[in-house]
């Protein structure tokens, strides 16, 4: 019997948080970060791992996979086994894209097949690997795929609650945008950038709140392209303007406000900054819409060199050789 593991995990965007710090008037248990973001097929993490005389590492980002590994066999107590893992494909590190989260539990995750183990729970898988620390947008995406809302996590919390999870309609794409040569935060940065801003006010995280329960989800249940598009917008940019300390604006650098100010002059309703960026996605109502604007992108001379792919929402989470980890339960209507 083939006792090779596959793992095919899909790419995250996060549309922003809607709560950081802890303002006295908050109270030392309000619940921190939160907020939103949406699963794409495309660029995805594939990992395999097949049987070997001892335990190798090869393919892309040998280092990470190496380190995620490690992390797995230790919060486990166990020994990595003799096999061969490659990663055969990954979104690039540091684009706004969710690649740690979806890399490391794809890690987890076929390891604990590959182990034979009962697969963990989704908050235990987590852990093994030193992700949700923060946003938990990845780890339910990578677990169910979709639309992810989540309420944000207390200090006792290992894993913040799953308010909302929507198949958004195959239809509609996005387009990805990614300016070359530029990187977003993560890691020891992201964590020193986020100790230096101010705490989210509590009214500007309940209008944020507010956006999304009253807006974007409602548009996503209907299939409503346009309203949805806009909420993604507003909201995007009011959670962006709390990171403006660090970033100069509601987007990280002028590069990228540039490309933000110029899809919306193109038309384009649903635009934003994935997480600290550099990735910006665009929003069309199809796959025809999503090319003609990458078509029209790469025409434009005055744009500096950039990255477009075209990608769609993903409708489930990550797979196991080809089944599904987990099936999608209804989640807030869905």
């Amino acid at each position: 019997m083939d006792s090779t593991v596959e793992v095919v995990a899909p790419a995250r965007l996060h549309f922003g948080l809607w709560s950081l710090g802890c303002p006295p008037e908050a109270g030392p248990d309000a619940r921190q970060f939160g907020g939103v973001g949406v699963m794409i097929r495309h660029p995805a993490v594939r990992l395999r791992i097949e049987p070997a005389g001892r335990w190798t590492v090869q393919g892309l980002q040998t280092q990470r996979v190496e380190a995620f590994a490690q992390r797995w066999a230790a919060y486990f107590g166990r020994s990595l086994p003799d096999c061969l893992v490659t990663l055969c494909e990954a979104p690039p590190p540091h684009a706004g894209l969710g690649s740690g989260t979806q890399l490391a539990l794809s890690v987890a995750a076929g390891l604990s097949r590959y182990c034979q183990m009962p697969m963990p729970r989704l908050s235990e898988l987590a852990r093994s690997v030193g992700r949700a620390r923060r946003s938990a947008v990845g780890t339910y995406g990578f677990a169910l795929g979709g639309l992810i809302v989540e309420a944000g996590k207390t200090p006792n919390e290992l894993l913040s609650p799953l308010e909302y999870r929507v198949a958004l309609p195959p239809a509609w794409h996005f387009v990805l945008i990614r300016p070359l040569g530029l990187q977003g935060l993560a890691g020891s940065q992201e964590t020193d950038a986020l100790a230096r801003l101010p705490p989210v006010p509590p009214h500007v995280t309940q209008e944020l709140i507010g956006r999304v329960r009253q807006e974007m989800v409602p548009a996503a249940l209907c299939g409503d392209f346009v309203a949805f598009s806009e909420s993604v917008y507003a909201y995007g940019r009011q959670a962006g303007t709390c990171f403006a300390p660090l970033q100069g604006g509601p987007y990280n650098g002028s590069v990228v406000t540039a490309l933000v100010e110029r899809l919306r002059h193109l038309g384009i309703r649903g635009v934003g900054q994935s997480s600290w960026g550099p990735t910006v996605y665009a929003l069309t109502a199809s796959r025809d819409e999503a090319e003609r604007l990458a078509s029209q992108l790469a025409r434009l001379s005055d744009l500096p060199p950039l990255e477009v792919q075209v990608t769609h929402p993903a409708s489930r989470g990550a797979s196991l050789k080809p089944l599904p980890i987990w099936e999608p339960a209804p989640v807030g209507g869905d």
